[in-house]
């Protein structure tokens, strides 16, 4: 196997790593910041990848993914335990919103961060720098994909638990009711729309955001990650 090929490979493992087990300690962070010592005392809020890997959404969906050439790559953490009611006492609606899309709000900081690196590293020579240029843009990828995905409006997805709080916020009983009745079919849902050509449309809103990063950094980053799918 050619080094570059093994260094893309390692690159875009770390980049994911680093994007869902930020994500789900970010949750825990937000939590936290409204009295909620779940994720705390469960060590959760650790930068240890062990206690947050989660076999299907780390390893199984991300492996599948690339063994098929998907075309982009993403996957989830163990979940970070939270007490929803501690968050609602403590920040109401708009907290249990704040901790619903702490996860999201990192992904997209993080892509916007690797994308602005990026020009840096321009000129890059020699491995190491091919490496880091590989896990930045892997970085910016794998985050955005990662941060549209969770604000699908399905269960149990976070965009689902933000809309949720917030029709809560608007006193509007009767939506709270039906995300509750559809809740337990949201998994069955999220499948279906992976597994047929309908997920194209829902990741469209990936391409206007590399579109916006790039005009932002000033690299072509549609042409960039399309060049690291082919390694």
């Amino acid at each position: 196997m050619e080094v570059i090929k093994i260094l893309n490979i390692i690159a875009m493992v770390l980049s994911l790593a680093v994007a869902i087990i930020g994500h789900e300690i970010m949750h825990g962070l937000a939590a936290y910041r409204y009295g909620d010592l779940t994720a705390k005392l469960a060590g959760r809020l650790s930068i240890n990848p062990i206690v947050h890997i989660d076999p299907i959404g780390t390893i199984i969906v991300p492996a599948l993914l690339y063994i098929s050439n998907a075309g982009f790559l993403f996957g989830w953490a163990k979940p970070v335990p939270v007490n929803m009611e501690i968050i609602l006492r403590n920040g109401g609606e708009k907290g249990a919103i704040v901790v619903s899309l702490a996860g999201v709000a990192y992904n997209f900081f993080l892509a916007t961060i690797a994308a602005l690196i990026l020009p840096f590293l321009d000129q890059a020579n020699g491995y190491l720098g091919s490496f880091f240029i590989l896990f930045l843009a892997h970085t910016v990828l794998i985050n955005v994909v990662l941060g549209v995905f969770n604000l699908w409006p399905i269960p149990p997805l976070d965009g689902a638990n933000a809309v949720m709080f917030f029709a809560k916020w608007l006193k509007q009983e009767w939506f709270v009711e039906l995300y509750h009745k559809i809740y337990p079919y949201g998994m069955i849902v999220l499948i279906l729309i992976l597994a047929t050509p309908i997920s194209s449309y829902f990741f469209m809103p990936v391409y206007y955001i590399l579109i916006w990063l790039s005009n932002l950094s000033g690299i072509d980053l549609l042409s960039l990650t399309a060049q690291i799918e082919r390694i």
